[in-house]
């Protein structure tokens, strides 16, 4: 897996910095071009030169080429330390809603790849007190991207420069499919171990109001041993550095315990969507948010084949 060009959302604070480092290191690494993206906010009315700053919620009265010059000039400051090393670099501002100018972006551009943060606030999601959701933006860009979201929570320290352990986590849905080719491919490029896990949902089952035996667990394991085996294992030729591990529980307490087992650099996996659901309708499932909210590593959300298959 390669990139030529990257796309990195932010709003130019401290939430986004985590993500920062990992589009510069990224950047560098591949020699790729860096798009920097700022939306100011949304314009108050119709060819209206005031914007609602999307930070600070502030009316700012003059939305011009001045004003976004100056923009411009600030987020340059402010990312001047990270940019060494980045010889393709470029900083866009807009004004609009933030998600809708992410996306146009992106597919003008013709991105490989965009990396944000996983929400909008400083609250510390660690906290028994936290209650919010990953932000409402990350949401729907990762939902409708049509190449993979890196989603950064955390601070990372190997990101895509030491990568040795990438977690593949499926439901064996359509859209797992694009998620396995940019998980196999990523560790081919970097030569790391992959894991392709999966997990039985129990909670889906005792839900149902039933809880199912031992040998019906075991005939459900069985089976996601034969999917393992005829929708990856054997598109993978000769790469054997992997490993299959299936378990029972709830997916994404599963997946975090697993990830942290296998000390994961990073985590891949598709929105949980049914078979047949339209990409550009699915609705980011609420395991892809808790393992965004709660993982130690980057995230990558892949629910499109546009930019996965022809890397």
């Amino acid at each position: 897996m390669f990139y030529n060009k990257i796309l990195f959302a932010t709003t130019a604070s401290p939430t986004c910095d985590n993500a920062a480092k990992v589009a510069f290191d990224m950047a560098a690494k591949y020699e790729a071009e860096l798009i920097v993206f700022h939306v100011l906010g949304i314009p108050s009315r119709g060819f209206s030169t005031q914007v609602q700053d999307v930070k600070t919620g502030e009316l700012e009265e003059m939305y011009d080429e001045n004003y976004t010059a100056l923009v411009k000039e600030e987020i340059k400051g402010y990312y001047n330390g990270l940019s060494d090393g980045v010889d393709k670099l470029k900083i866009e501002v807009t004004a609009g809603i933030p998600y809708t100018e992410i996306l146009r972006l992106a597919r003008k551009e013709g991105v490989d790849l965009i990396i944000m943060g996983s929400h909008s606030t400083d609250e510390d999601v660690t906290s028994t007190r936290y209650r919010g959701t990953a932000g409402s933006t990350m949401r729907k860009v990762a939902k409708r991207a049509r190449c993979p979201v890196a989603i950064i929570s955390r601070p990372c320290t190997t990101c895509w420069k030491l990568f040795s352990n990438i977690v593949f986590a499926t439901d064996f849905s359509k859209a797992a499919d694009s998620a396995f080719q940019y998980a196999y491919k990523s560790a081919q490029a970097v030569g790391a171990r992959l894991y392709l896990f999966h997990s039985y949902d129990l909670s889906a089952s005792y839900a149902g109001g039933h809880a199912p035996t031992q040998g019906e667990i075991e005939a459900k394991v069985k089976e996601a041993q034969d999917k393992m085996q005829s929708k990856y294992i054997r598109k993978m030729s000769d790469y054997d550095n992997y490993e299959v591990a299936i378990w029972e529980g709830t997916p994404y307490v599963e997946i975090l315990k697993y990830a942290r087992d296998k000390q994961a650099d990073l985590i891949v996996l598709a929105h949980h969507t049914r078979e047949y659901a339209d990409p550009e309708e699915a609705v980011m499932g609420s395991t892809v948010e808790q393992v965004v909210l709660r993982s130690p590593c980057p995230v990558t959300s892949v629910n499109h084949p546009d930019m996965v298959e022809n890397k």
